[in-house]
């Protein structure tokens, strides 16, 4: 059940205000009072109120200050003036300066009931907007960070707080697993949302054009410069900067950008003024910082200006209960992307990729959906259809691995041994680990106890024999 709307009542007049508080109590309002402008700004310091009736001429601070004081520290805060001078000209001026609207005096119940009714059902209206935009910018992270899993819980976390400050971040993860999405993710969930959001790979830029790719040049500072140039640095302004592989800056570079960072400021090649700029960074490399810095190829003092807040993007292999949904998306995605006819994952498809562990994390398993999505025949991917290639590693260490002949080329045929050797494989384990009981194996495979026999015999797994042997 929602609370009752708090309205303030501000008029110099004790008997308007009991009126008025009378007439809005009746139809469930709280409504507190206040005899002047100064009064009324002390109760807001200590109250929070969903709207402020005032009237226009009050000695002291007048309904008009009233007014600008409020909407310089709450903006959206709904104000309705209440005035005897019922005349166009201050009807204009209140509006102008930021009222919703105005009753004049005498005024009636039912008048003030509806004009207060319609403000308040618009500031809701506003607040949903609010709340489903930021859902909206929540929803399409999750389509790209999809994920249920207690590390991806603490990524969304952490994005979320560290969305809301200037801090700069920095991402740490493997190749793969999705840093600049979570630069983007910050980016798009703070302040900055609507400035530019920059994102450049250092090990992308030459040396010989590092300083005036990041700081601009005047026309003429060097050979070549026949033009003046912003430099990353000045399209950042207002917005955020990401460096991707930032530990690939030249440590020249870095005490540079270490200047930008300290005196938010930044001089053009060539020029002796510096200028001010505002911007947020954002920084993520694949590799470990620490020891980046302690064998002397990462300045130090850049390294603490930049881990103001870390943030460690997990490999797929740590999340394996996430792979599901993010097949069944990237399926999706891709059938779109390619102008497919609509296809699904089998559930053994299913759950030969969320036992594999991936050397390029998220990125590899998008490829290998894509690359199952085109070159699939039906509508349902089964394991055949998967791409078993570099992107599909071992299981990590104890787990499966394969090795097939060097002069098999057929693909289907190649798929069907590896699942052949993976239920052989993972049917061993179940029954290793329940003593024995098929019952117990079977629901562990999530099989029938006969589908289980069945496989047992195909196998040659209940004779003594060790049916297909993982690793050949």
């Amino acid at each position: 059940m929602s609370l009752p709307p708090h309205i303030l009542i501000v008029d110099d007049e004790e008997h308007i205000r009991k009126i008025m508080s009378i007439m809005l109590g009746k139809k469930g309002y709280v409504c507190k009072t206040a005899a002047s402008g100064e009064e009324a700004l002390a109760l807001m310091d200590r109250e929070s109120f969903e709207a402020v009736l005032t009237d226009l001429h009050m000695p002291g601070l007048d309904g008009l200050g009233l007014l600008a004081k409020i909407k310089q520290t709450a903006p959206e805060l709904v104000v309705i003036v209440v005035t005897a001078f019922a005349t166009l000209e201050t009807a204009i001026l209140a509006m102008k300066a930021g009222a919703y609207d105005y009753i004049a005096k005498p005024f009636n119940e039912d008048e003030m009931v509806l004009v207060l009714e319609k403000a308040l059902e618009r500031t809701r209206l506003l607040a949903e907007n609010r709340r489903l935009k930021k859902e909206m910018g929540e929803r399409l992270d999750s389509t790209v960070f999809l994920g249920q899993s207690q590390v991806m819980k603490t990524v969304f976390s952490l994005i979320s707080k560290a969305a809301e400050s200037k801090a700069t971040v920095l991402i740490t993860g493997e190749s793969g697993t999705g840093k600049e999405l979570a630069a983007q993710s910050i980016h798009r969930n703070g302040p900055r949302r609507d400035k530019p959001f920059v994102a450049v790979n250092c090990g992308a830029i030459p040396a010989n054009l590092m300083e005036s790719e990041f700081f601009g040049h005047t026309k003429g500072a060097f050979t070549g410069a026949d033009r003046a140039k912003e430099g990353l640095i000045s399209e950042s302004d207002g917005g955020t900067l990401f460096l991707d592989e930032v530990t690939e800056l030249p440590l020249e570079t870095q005490v540079k950008f270490l200047r930008v960072l300290q005196e938010e400021e930044v001089r053009r090649v060539g020029e002796n003024t510096p200028r001010r700029v505002d911007l947020r960074v954002l920084a993520a490399t694949n590799r470990n910082l620490p020891e980046e810095v302690r064998e002397g190829r990462f300045r130090e003092d850049l390294f603490y200006r930049l881990n103001v807040i870390r943030l460690h993007m997990p490999p797929l292999r740590d999340r394996r209960e996430d792979i599901p949904a993010l097949a069944v998306h990237f399926l999706a995605e891709a059938v779109k992307k390619n102008s497919l006819s609509p296809k699904t994952l089998s559930p053994a498809a299913l759950k030969l990729l969320a036992a594999q562990t991936y050397s390029g994390n998220v990125r590899a398993l998008r490829n290998i959906l894509e690359q199952a999505a085109v070159m699939s025949d039906g509508q349902v991917i089964g394991p055949e259809d998967l791409p078993f290639g570099p992107e599909l590693a071992p299981a990590a260490p104890g787990g499966l691995a394969v090795r097939l002949p060097e002069d098999w080329t057929d693909l289907k045929q190649a798929a069907r041994e590896v699942l052949k050797i993976t239920e052989a494989t993972m049917i061993k384990r179940a029954l290793a680990i329940s003593a024995g009981n098929q019952s117990r194996a079977a629901a562990a495979l999530g099989l029938s106890r006969r589908a289980l026999i069945n496989k047992i015999q195909a196998y040659s797994l209940g004779s003594g024999q060790k049916g297909p042997a993982p690793g050949y």
